[in-house]
């Protein structure tokens, strides 16, 4: 084994709004064909040719895999894509988590074709940040009344079952969530809501209102200094949400909340998000070298 170190208005049932814009859904890749093997005449002996399997030092240079799965025991079935790091199939190691939610009107391969696989690999490689996995949740749901249920599929559900059949660091620690747009608002949600599973928060262009405000706060100061995950805000300087942003990271700067807040240039887009995705994966990634170190 082989370790390396290195929305415009989005609007939740519950609390939050949200929003996005519909996309392209990734093309299917081309089946792959398996040639008909003739057999040979009785009298030849035909000694089958060897299967090349990728060493670890092979596979250090190719890239990790995306795959899609679904948790079929939910009503509606949960679906995701999952990313899994290079050498993954390899090794025996367990990995961090990343939980990433797309935004309104969109479905679980947005940050897919965005080129959070690619990027992932790409650092990865290059050992800016050791090897972690991706899940992809689908909430296509979000204007139907299961869409309210998202949440629920994800906590009680969804993540249980990433741990049971992927090889996952478990520990708080060792998972991270984040979304974009009305990802961002679900994330908030979550997050808040449930911060002894998660120890990073991002949150790209979060669709949050500030009639949250009071909410936000209150629940802000109800988590205990120790059990606080770290925060990633960004938003682009054109972005109709940029006010809400500001109020949150405001709300964030009174309750002493640890965060990081980057205001670039940009709109809420997914020319935006794609130009970012580097910044927000290494920041995961450098968070769990950190924990990683703090706990040698």
């Amino acid at each position: 084994m082989i370790t390396r170190q290195a929305v415009l208005g989005f609007c939740f049932s519950v609390f939050i709004g949200l929003s996005a814009c519909s996309a392209p859904q990734v093309a299917a890749s081309a089946p792959t064909t398996t040639p008909a093997i003739i057999a040979p005449p009785p009298t030849v002996t035909v000694t089958a040719a060897p299967v090349f399997t990728p060493t670890p030092l092979a596979c250090l240079t190719m890239p990790g895999r995306v795959q899609q799965d679904v948790v079929a025991t939910t009503r509606p079935p949960q679906e995701f894509m999952i990313y899994l790091p290079p050498c993954y199939e390899y090794e025996t190691a367990r990995y961090p988590v990343l939980y990433l939610l797309h935004g309104q009107t969109y479905t679980q391969d947005q940050w897919v074709r965005l080129g959070a696989p690619q990027m992932a690999d790409k650092l990865i490689h290059n050992n800016k940040v050791a090897p972690f996995i991706i899940v992809f949740p689908d909430d296509r749901y979000w204007n139907l009344p299961s869409g309210g249920g998202f949440g629920s599929r994800v906590i009680n559900d969804l993540i249980p079952y990433v741990d049971a059949n992927y090889r996952t660091r478990a520990e708080r620690k060792y998972r991270a969530l984040g979304g974009l747009s009305r990802g961002g608002g679900w994330t908030a949600k979550l997050g808040f809501d449930y911060p002894a599973l998660f120890g990073a928060l991002g949150f790209h262009s979060p669709a949050l209102f500030k009639d949250n405000a009071p909410y936000l706060d209150m629940i802000t100061k109800n988590i205990p200094e120790e059990t606080r995950p770290l925060i990633w805000i960004d938003i682009g300087d054109a972005d109709p949400g940029l006010g809400d942003s500001i109020l949150f990271e405001e709300l964030l700067r009174q309750n002493e909340y640890i965060h990081e807040f980057h205001r670039f240039s940009g709109d809420h887009t997914e020319n935006y998000w794609g130009a970012h995705v580097k910044d927000y994966l290494r920041w995961y990634g450098v968070f769990w070298q950190q924990q990683e170190l703090a706990g040698q």
